[in-house]
């Protein structure tokens, strides 16, 4: 009998779904679309990590997984879910269903946000800044999955704590929450939001000028 090639061999350890392997990551942040039947919105939905635990039973070795999935309009609202099961694929539609029922409104300002925010979740801790117009998405793969769910374009940011992603996308979570608009300050303190007025050039040392250029 001939011997099993080398592509057999990885083919039945691949099978016993492996022993000794990292938990699994997905080799970029997978995107799906939803549609929400309470807003009537389409829905992004991505998958940010995959996580596997194993329990050791007598008869072997049990396998779940986790997935951490992140599900945004792109118009300001977005929700963050963690689904468990014994398959991945259920385990990601489990993270999107509690994912589409904890959407919040974020405050932004067209493609950015109003202000530097910081924010901090158990070892989490995360900084946005606004950026100007075609500076694009500054971030990680993990902190960027969250500010695309909202739908922001132009941002600066920078992860200074834990890499566990499910606390870097809450605190990101918690920092966008934190967010306030101008005009939004100004109506909780009861003041009228003034308009800034174009600046005016004096007309006298125009006139002046004028004449001596005519003297002359």
């Amino acid at each position: 009998m001939a011997e099993p090639t080398k592509v057999e061999n990885a083919g039945a350890r691949g099978s016993r779904g492996g022993g000794r392997g990292r938990p699994g990551r997905p080799g970029g942040a997978r995107s799906e679309g939803s549609f929400d039947s309470k807003s009537g919105v389409e829905l992004a939905e991505k998958v940010v990590f995959i996580n596997r635990s194993a329990k050791v039973v007598k008869g072997g070795r049990r396998f779940s997984f986790s997935a951490l999935v992140v599900a945004g309009d792109k118009q300001g609202k977005v929700g963050v879910g963690l689904g468990k099961a014994g398959e991945v694929a259920d385990a990601i539609r489990k993270g999107g269903e509690v994912a589409r029922g904890m959407l919040v409104s974020i405050a932004v300002k067209g493609p950015t946000i109003p202000h530097e925010v910081t924010a901090r979740f158990d070892g989490g801790y995360v900084l946005l800044r606004p950026a100007s117009p075609g500076t694009g998405i500054i971030a990680g793969k993990t902190v960027r999955a969250v500010l695309e769910a909202v739908g922001l374009k132009d941002v600066l940011s920078k992860s200074l704590g834990s890499k566990n992603p499910a606390n870097v996308v809450k605190a990101t979570l918690v920092a966008l929450q934190q967010l306030r608009l101008r005009e939004t300050i100004f109506a909780n303190r009861g003041l009228a939001v003034k308009k800034p007025e174009p600046p005016q050039l004096p007309a006298e040392p125009v006139a002046a000028a004028a004449g001596e250029m005519v003297n002359i």
